[in-house]
């Protein structure tokens, strides 16, 4: 997603959002491959193995020891299509605002599937920095204008109304959709999450 049109590059509404997309040098968990010589990819490692202890998500290799998928990162992305915008809506995440996300089902496909409750993401700044630990708690694949105000008010962004989602929204699907038009019964993937790291204080 990006900023409404008519507001300056702090603002954090407008459609969002997900961007599917692997962390530079940090393969796929189905495929893993070392990314030492990738300096961002390190930083992503580094932090996963501190998110996922912090986060529980390393308590059962205390028995069982630790397998691939402990071990390897699962995905990284940033939220929204410009930096700004993506460290506006991590914000809203880290603040606890923002619970919540939504993108075009148009995005995925075989080579991006769509998220899954109880997947684990890494968010990126608009840096590509690693910054947050999510877990996918509901995902749900609605038309445009069927999107509810709860929903609209778990994106955490603007005014938090459905008015001000839909107007949003329309205008980042108008702009960033490709081999697409926006439609009012398009469908939206309409995604609910936690913070799992860092913690809320």
């Amino acid at each position: 997603m990006s900023h409404h049109d008519d507001r300056g590059p702090d603002s954090t509404s407008e459609g969002t959002e997900r961007v599917p997309q692997a962390a530079p040098g940090v393969p796929p968990v189905e495929n893993p491959a070392p990314v030492e010589d990738d300096p961002r990819g390190e930083e992503i490692l580094e932090f996963w193995e501190t998110a996922r202890v912090r986060a529980g998500e390393g308590k059962v290799g205390v028995v069982t020891g630790f397998g691939i998928s402990a071990t390897v990162p699962p995905p990284a992305w940033s939220f929204g299509d410009n930096p700004a915008l993506a460290d506006g809506l991590l914000a809203a995440v880290l603040s606890g605002d923002k619970t919540a996300t939504s993108s075009s089902h148009w995005e995925y496909g075989d080579d991006v599937p769509l998220p899954q409750v109880g997947e684990l993401s890494i968010i990126l700044d608009g840096d590509g920095h690693p910054r947050a630990l999510i877990r996918t708690t509901s995902v749900e694949v609605v038309p445009f204008d069927q999107v509810s105000a709860d929903f609209a008010a778990a994106e955490g962004e603007d005014d938090r109304t459905l008015e001000s989602w839909r107007a949003g929204h329309k205008r980042y699907f108008t702009r960033v959709l490709v081999d697409h038009e926006f439609r009012e019964d398009m469908p939206v993937v309409c995604e609910r999450f936690e913070l799992r790291f860092p913690r809320q204080r």
